[in-house]
């Protein structure tokens, strides 16, 4: 069952012909004898024949050509809807062809006007606009005859009312013509739009896919670059902890092996197994990504003090540390990072310099900090390829330079062979 107004209309457009052809037909055939002869009833036959086969070859013809021609669409039930996507000849021939058939049963018998009536209906359909109020002015013409008392009209009286309701049947059948093309525009317009927003809809969500896409891949790749980041932490922290305190554990033993006497070697001994424990504690807090044990009680200045006094006793290399400019609280991250680019730049240089005498300097420069380890030991060329750098091409210097330039930093270096080495750290003091 139909359940739209343009599926009824479908309906309509297909049965609807037939439907009033034989109601007009029953009516004229009970009343025949008021307004026909046997002739004339034979013409009435003969027309009713020609408009039922009019309408038969035009309901085959429709349903050949629905794909070719650009018909409307089907009905639910599979039939032709009989109405044209746009007006053609044989639509018009169609319209004028059943217009004159219904207008000659109408003179015939005047009740036959309930078939002439489907004209108000699909003349917009089958006709172009500009003839299609010809065609509404043709079936008003039947409809007022019929309605007057029959066709021609026999007395005054008849053509008189025939005027008024012809008048009447145009004014009508013109206006709700106007009407139903304003509605059928703007249920036109009403189709677009939804099919506008149909195609808005799909490019919409077409968009979102991609951005879903989009979003997965930007998630992995933070988390690629947040485990690159953390491998980089993990080897830096690695570095300045467990590699330096290793190098110091293996030093003292060495020492300890060469000591003149009992008293030294346990000495050395006592310093190794300090630097293993200090070295393996690192680690720890390393892995929870805590600060450096040394900045757990002191700020920066007292932990350099204390590092570079530690490391002086360690090398016997002639160390002093000073501080410049007004103190000001540091935030964690910039001064664990100092004070691991001190610890690195202190390490190399017991390693490769040879260094007699060394100096350690904190800076404070209004709104950056500035940490400078120079030394007079043999020094290094930095144009030579990194594995002539006195850190063996290890991670010590870009270890250096990766850590301050996570704090908007910089670390150069500038040495000379034989003409001793200085690192400079520069990081802004940042919120503390």
């Amino acid at each position: 069952m139909p359940t739209t107004v343009e599926e009824r209309w479908r309906q309509f457009f297909r049965w609807g012909p037939y439907g009033l052809l034989g109601i007009a037909t029953v009516i004229a055939g009970a009343s025949a004898e008021l307004f026909m002869d046997r002739t004339r009833t034979v013409a009435a036959g003969c027309l009713v024949a020609a408009a039922l086969l009019l309408q038969v070859v035009w309901t085959l013809r429709c349903g050949r050509i629905v794909a070719a021609e650009g018909w409307g669409p089907e009905t639910p039930e599979g039939g032709p809807v009989l109405v044209p996507a746009a007006p053609g000849p044989a639509s018009v021939a169609h319209f004028v062809l059943r217009t004159g058939i219904a207008f000659a049963l109408t003179w015939l018998n005047p009740f036959f006007a309930v078939y002439a009536c489907v004209g108000y209906f699909d003349a917009v359909h089958l006709l172009p606009r500009r003839l299609a109020r010809a065609g509404l002015l043709v079936t008003a013409v039947t409809m007022a005859g019929s309605q007057s008392g029959g066709l021609p009209p026999a007395s005054l009286v008849q053509w008189l009312a025939l005027g008024g309701l012809l008048a009447l049947n145009a004014a009508l059948s013109l206006g709700f013509s106007h009407l139903a093309t304003k509605d059928a525009e703007k249920a036109a317009e009403r189709a677009a739009t939804i099919a506008e927003l149909g195609r808005a809809n799909s490019r919409l969500e077409q968009a979102l896919a991609e951005n879903s896409a989009l979003q997965a891949q930007l998630l992995l790749q933070a988390r690629e670059a947040g485990v690159a980041d953390e491998r980089r932490r993990l080897a830096a922290e690695i570095h300045d902890t467990i590699a330096q305190g290793l190098t110091g554990v293996v030093t003292q033993l060495q020492a300890a092996s060469a000591a003149p006497d009992r008293e030294r070697a346990e000495a050395h001994l006592r310093r190794a197994a300090d630097l293993a424990r200090h070295s393996l504690g690192e680690a720890r807090r390393s892995v929870r990504n805590l600060g450096p044990v040394a900045l757990e009680h002191d700020d920066l200045p007292e932990a350099l003090r204390k590092t570079v006094a530690d490391w002086a006793e360690r090398t016997g290399v002639d160390t002093r540390f000073t501080v410049t400019g007004t103190e000001a609280p540091l935030h964690d991250e910039v001064a664990a990072t100092l004070l691991r680019i001190a610890q690195e730049a202190l390490s190399n240089a017991a390693r490769h310099s040879g260094a007699a005498r060394a100096g350690v300097t904190l800076s404070y420069m209004g709104d950056e900090i500035t940490l400078d380890v120079r030394d007079d030991g043999r020094g290094f060329d930095p144009l030579a390829r990194p594995e002539h750098h006195r850190d063996g091409g290890g991670f010590g210097l870009d270890g250096m330079r990766a850590r301050a330039e996570r704090l908007a930093g910089t670390v150069t270096v500038e040495a000379a062979p034989g003409e001793g080495t200085a690192v400079s750290a520069r990081v802004p003091l940042g919120p503390s």
